[in-house]
């Protein structure tokens, strides 16, 4: 059996999953599985920014405190947020206290309370590529950027977007499903 491959309680995943129950609950039931909503949309694109130079297992723990710090991940909420927000933000161990992070949410956030509704869905999901890349057999091929996603990082930074490179989009458009990239015997790998 592969490397990138784990038998857990019977069941066979991507290895990334390891023995947490929360990794291993979010690489059953949403990494890789479509997500739309622009709000939806707004969060995964919020936490993936804060993921950025951290592991993803981090932000997963913290996703509770982070909806309940960011008002749901509701742009036009977040958008309202005023320096007595970034300071309460900042005091907050319940998420990570990165100022540059916490200030890009906000800016973000009033990028998106200005759209109309369904843009950031429509903007995100242009860039999911048009044909299937192969079955990855194992982690080794999964890239960490494409040129779709440096595409969509061009995009959202000409638009103001921050902590939005051409990695972070990737993982993305991994975790919201643009992109199917579970190894070869994964249970998740439909094809």
């Amino acid at each position: 059996m592969s490397p990138d491959i784990l038998v857990a309680d019977g069941v066979v995943r991507c290895a990334w999953a390891g023995a947490d129950v929360e990794y291993r609950r979010y690489h059953d039931e949403e990494w890789g599985r479509p997500l739309h909503g622009d709000r939806a949309l707004f969060e995964k694109l919020s936490l993936e920014g804060f993921q950025a130079g951290l592991s993803w297992i981090t932000i997963l723990r913290k996703r509770p405190a982070f909806r309940e710090a960011f008002a749901g991940f509701e742009p036009g909420d977040v958008a309202a947020f005023g320096d007595e927000d970034v300071a309460r933000l900042m005091a907050d161990a319940g998420i990570v206290r990165n100022r540059a992070k916490i200030e890009a949410t906000i800016a973000n956030a009033r990028l998106v309370a200005e759209m109309d509704a369904g843009e950031l869905d429509g903007l995100l999901w242009s860039f999911a590529p048009t044909a299937p890349r192969p079955r990855p057999e194992s982690f080794a091929e999964v890239p960490a950027t494409t040129p779709e996603s440096a595409a969509l990082s061009r995009a959202l930074r000409r638009r103001g977007f921050r902590f939005v490179g051409p990695t972070t989009m990737y993982a993305l458009m991994q975790s919201a499903g643009m992109v199917d990239d579970h190894v070869v015997g994964c249970w998740r790998a439909t094809d």
